[in-house]
């Protein structure tokens, strides 16, 4: 099966990582006391996983389709986790810690088993680059082949690990549906982070991600 991806502003198709692990959690933003997966991977997700493999300032990800290659299953799991949580500054100048046994909560959380997908992304230049895409994209095969990373990437959290390599040619998982609304991305430019969404679908088992998504509305 052959996507059909647009291309990125230079005219190169987007370059391609497999990733599998044994299990992943990409919780859905509206079920905020239970934790429960989307079906397949986010594409926030995925972009954590590639600054995992090679991130530079000069160039951020956009990932624009994400292949399902595995059925999709699903297991419970009962989780620690703490409602005390400290600033980034405070937890960098040691002003305060947090004390894990009298916050701790037990919630139950909905996983994925045995998942495998393919991720297709492109390279967006900042304009801070001093070099054109194609040496970003040769960079990220080269380190794609020698299993090469900054940091261990996960699969929606830190202890789903997950294990990339390149591509292979089977073919994705033969399933629609609709999936509702999922995060586009997350703009840490500004305070508070600005979000936006996109209505998800899965199509023969590869889920298309628009180039924008649809900003949320400011509280007030």
């Amino acid at each position: 099966m052959t996507l059909d991806l647009p291309r990125s502003r230079s005219g190169a198709p987007p370059v391609v990582v497999q990733v599998w692990g044994e299990a992943a959690l990409f919780t859905r933003p509206e079920l905020k006391v239970e934790r429960v997966s989307y079906p397949v991977m986010t594409p926030s997700a995925a972009v954590g996983v590639l600054e995992s493999i090679y991130w530079k300032p000069e160039f951020s990800w956009r990932v624009v389709a994400i292949e399902v290659l595995n059925e999709i299953k699903q297991f419970t799991q009962r989780r620690n986790e703490t409602t005390d949580l400290v600033s980034l500054a405070e937890a960098a100048t040691g002003r305060r810690r947090v004390d894990t046994a009298a916050h701790r909560v037990q919630r139950n959380a909905v996983c994925l088993r045995d998942v495998a997908y393919r991720v297709h992304a492109h390279v967006e230049l900042a304009q801070r680059a001093d070099k054109p895409e194609a040496a970003y994209r040769d960079q990220f095969r080269r380190r794609v082949t020698r299993g090469s990373c900054f940091s261990q990437p996960y699969l929606g959290t830190r202890e789903f690990t997950a294990f990339f390599g390149d591509p292979d040619t089977r073919a994705p998982l033969s399933r629609s549906e609709d999936l509702g609304i999922m995060l586009h991305t997350v703009d840490h430019s500004s305070t508070p982070p600005r979000f936006s969404w996109f209505t998800a679908r899965l199509d023969d088992g590869v889920l298309h991600v628009p180039a924008q998504g649809i900003p949320a509305s400011p509280v007030t």
